[in-house]
């Protein structure tokens, strides 16, 4: 049987050689972005989203992490963090599977047959159960609204902005921590 750094190996050379654009992130064959297309004869056809995979240390014996970068509206994916709730990667995840099954078979798949009875996105179950061709339209507003390739290509770089943002309040917050509270007159903050 062979290691798991082998078989990471192996799958992402898959995806490197396959038509798929995949781009590794920080040369990390355990973290990567892929290009998805919708599905055809789907109101998601046309949309070009991009999918960040990370790949724990215990691949393929552990499944993937799959996210959307860019909106996505769909009863089974976070339409804020972009986490997708797929029961073969997250629960029935096989060795026996790879990466190319994930982007050939499980996500379209997802696209087609979307499970409003196990929702990430209740607004969209919700809707996808009461107003079927309400929720067809909004699903085909977002793809034209955030699913082209320059918000698949934008969504990358949003990404990659995130964590200085995070530096950025913190550091705000350890400003903060210099202030404190003068009791002899409530309400205001005094250095």
């Amino acid at each position: 049987m062979s290691s798991p750094r082998r078989r990471i190996e192996t799958d992402v050379m898959k995806m490197l050689m396959s038509d798929y654009d995949v781009k590794l992130v920080n040369d990390s064959m355990q973290e990567f972005h892929v290009l998805f297309h919708g599905p055809e004869e789907t109101p998601f056809a046309g949309g070009v989203w991009r999918i960040h995979v990370e790949l724990p240390d215990q691949y393929p014996y552990k499944s993937p992490s799959i996210g959307f970068l860019n909106k996505i509206f769909h009863p089974n994916i976070d339409e804020l963090s972009g986490s997708v709730c797929l029961d073969v990667i997250n629960q029935t995840w096989s060795p026996m599977y790879d990466m190319v099954n994930i982007f050939e078979t499980f996500l379209p798949q997802l696209l087609r047959y979307p499970n409003p009875a196990d929702p990430l996105n209740g607004e969209a179950a919700a809707l996808l159960l009461r107003e079927p061709k309400t929720y067809e339209h909004k699903v085909r507003d977002y793809v034209r609204r955030f699913a082209t390739k320059e918000m698949a290509e934008a969504a990358v770089a949003d990404e990659e902005e995130e964590p200085e943002e995070e530096e950025e309040e913190e550091e705000e917050d350890d400003d903060m921590e210099d202030y404190r509270y003068d009791d002899e007159a409530p309400g205001h903050l005094e250095l």
